[in-house]
């Protein structure tokens, strides 16, 4: 887990003192360290390509913040992305189609139509999707997402190589893909394969890659030279106190090895989402309430599931901070809860805190990763504002949203209106 630095007792963040970013710009705040972010895309890219032709297609999905996908353009990131919107979004943040694969799951032609219209490259995911891209556009290269029987992740919500997976061709079919792809017309150019998200061991990751070069010379005996193989993403990131990192230098040796050794494919695609942008941001979030029910302690803040999903969705684990009391001894245990109207709204249980008091700002690490992508309007709250850090100078990349932008698509019947 990320260590940060405090300053009078202050906890910093890119420089800048959390406080003053609340104050400057109101909580709930999602803010976006922006050098951490850059870091931590060179560090994987870096890793890999010292053994192998490695592009880095990051996965948007974790976090589409136009702020964030134009510094990772300034890097020479790729894109992966899985639906027509993340392509725009990409598209307008300085992305070119060139740079992008779009791996969609249960695409209906009317996505696959937009997609290809725009000249990205689309991953094809079923043989139904290869049929009725057929009809729409057979000039671009494409590529196939292929079901490993590998699976990896922190929940099985986000487990998807396993055998039965909702994506990708099966192990046993992928080969006939191929095969009618050429009879349509198509000119394959690569294999994809993504085992699930968070994973902290490096064996999957060569289990799939041993899957994947397996494949890839079956392929090449039927005629198929491979310009790439795509492992995917799911690189995890350590979100406890004292939990290891995953070892990217000895992630990058093994399974660059095996491709190396076992096939003659020259290019490696990653698609790292997580690693990349969660610890570069962090929630800030306002105490409003504290409340001792005689069997909890509770911090009541004033972001909730709507703000960050994630505790709730997945019973996932963010560290929590104090900010303005960094550091200082914790006197008890605490729940932090939000707003919600919801029992499930925690954003973290049994936490230890140093005496907390109304005014108190609240960090949660590792923020940046599906928090503000997976944010809602739940109970009718407003998404929350966005700031980017850059060597202690912060500057707003998302305004707050308005009641009044909640109600921009809503319509009310004349027979209705008052």
């Amino acid at each position: 887990m990320r260590e940060f630095e405090s300053e009078d007792g202050v906890m910093l963040f890119g420089g800048a003192r959390v406080t003053d970013l609340a104050d400057e710009f109101g909580t709930p705040l999602y803010a976006v360290d922006e050098d951490r972010l850059r870091e931590n895309y060179r560090g994987v890219r870096d890793a890999f390509s010292k053994h192998i032709d490695t592009r880095i297609h990051y996965a948007c999905k974790a976090n589409t913040g136009l702020a964030v996908l134009a510094a990772l353009a300034q890097e020479g990131s790729g894109i992966d992305a899985v639906s027509i919107g993340e392509v725009m979004t990409c598209l307008k943040a300085g992305f070119r189609p060139e740079d992008m694969m779009y791996t969609g799951v249960n695409v209906s032609d009317a996505e696959l139509k937009a997609v290809t219209d725009l000249g990205v490259m689309v991953n094809v995911d079923s043989l139904s999707e290869l049929e009725r891209l057929s009809r729409i556009n057979t000039e671009l290269p494409i590529s196939f997402r292929v079901t490993p029987g590998v699976g990896s992740g922190h929940s099985a919500k986000v487990t998807t190589g396993h055998d039965g997976s909702k994506f990708g061709i099966p192990r046993d079919r992928i080969a006939g893909a191929y095969r009618r792809a050429r009879e349509l017309g198509f000119k394959a150019t690569g294999i994809h394969a993504h085992i699930g998200s968070g994973g902290q061991r490096a064996e999957p990751f060569e289990d799939e890659m041993e899957v994947l070069a397996g494949i890839v010379n079956e392929l090449k005996e039927d005629g198929f030279d491979l310009d790439f193989i795509d492992l995917g993403g799911g690189i995890g990131v350590p979100y406890r106190p004292n939990e290891d990192e995953m070892d990217l230098e000895d992630l990058a040796e093994r399974v660059t090895g095996i491709m190396r050794e076992e096939t003659d494919v020259e290019t490696l695609i990653l698609e790292p989402g997580r690693y990349i942008v969660c610890d570069a941001s962090v929630l800030l979030t306002r105490c409003v309430d504290v409340k001792d029910s005689g069997a909890k302690r509770y911090v009541g803040v004033d972001a909730g599931f709507n703000t960050l999903i994630r505790p709730a969705m997945y019973d996932s684990y963010h560290h929590v901070a104090i900010g303005n009391r960094f550091g200082k001894a914790c006197t008890a245990k605490y729940d932090v809860v939000g707003p919600i109207c919801e029992s499930g709204d925690a954003l973290a249980h049994d936490r230890a805190l140093p005496d907390p008091r109304e005014g108190d700002l609240v960090v949660i690490y590792n923020a940046g990763a599906y928090g503000f992508s997976m944010s809602s309007n739940y109970n009718s709250r407003p998404l929350c504002r966005e700031a980017m850090v850059r060597r202690g100078k912060a500057e707003l990349v998302r305004e707050a949203e308005g009641i009044e932008e909640m109600w921009r698509h809503q319509r009310i019947p004349e027979r209705l209106a008052r």
